[in-house]
């Protein structure tokens, strides 16, 4: 993608604090593991290797955040949105503007709570989703496809 556009540097905070969400849930599952371990006489290990588990998804997503951003882009052509996310487990996809049924915006919590929005790409066969841009990057993305969307159905007619 010659002219990509990269994710604001805000998402890295929305990722961090994902990953912290996930440790939290993950000891308190933990936690209800060692109880369950010491109420029904399971094996000590169990509890062991839960938070083992719990601790590496948490550096695991930590460390993976860098790597995140730096290959996650998107690109709007008058032809398709291309997405293009990852180097060892490479994903590009090109959604053809003609397919665009409906783009919806969204933001959950953590993205309400750092000022982004998800661009939600829909067609008859898949949803796609350009997640974590600023509201105004996401206002304008929308429009233009829309616009683009109009234009393809104008000119197929």
């Amino acid at each position: 993608m010659k002219a990509a556009q990269r994710l604001p540097q805000k998402i890295k905070n929305v990722w961090q604090l994902s990953a912290l969400l996930s440790l939290v849930i993950g000891l308190v599952v933990w936690a209800i593991v060692v109880w369950a371990v010491g109420h029904f006489d399971w094996p000590k290990w169990i509890d062991h290797i839960f938070l083992a588990l719990v601790l590496l998804d948490f550096v695991t997503e930590l460390l993976v955040i860098p790597y995140r951003y730096r290959f996650w882009l998107y690109q709007i052509t008058p032809t398709d949105v291309e997405i293009e996310s990852g180097f060892f487990l490479h994903k590009q996809t090109a959604i053809p503007i003609s397919r665009i049924q409906n783009v919806t915006l969204q933001a959950g919590p953590l993205f309400q709570f750092f000022h982004l929005q998800s661009v939600k790409i829909e067609t008859a066969a898949a949803a796609h989703e350009i997640a974590g841009v600023l509201p105004e990057t996401a206002t304008q993305l929308k429009k233009q496809l829309m616009e683009l969307a109009q234009e393809e159905d104008v000119n197929a007619s």
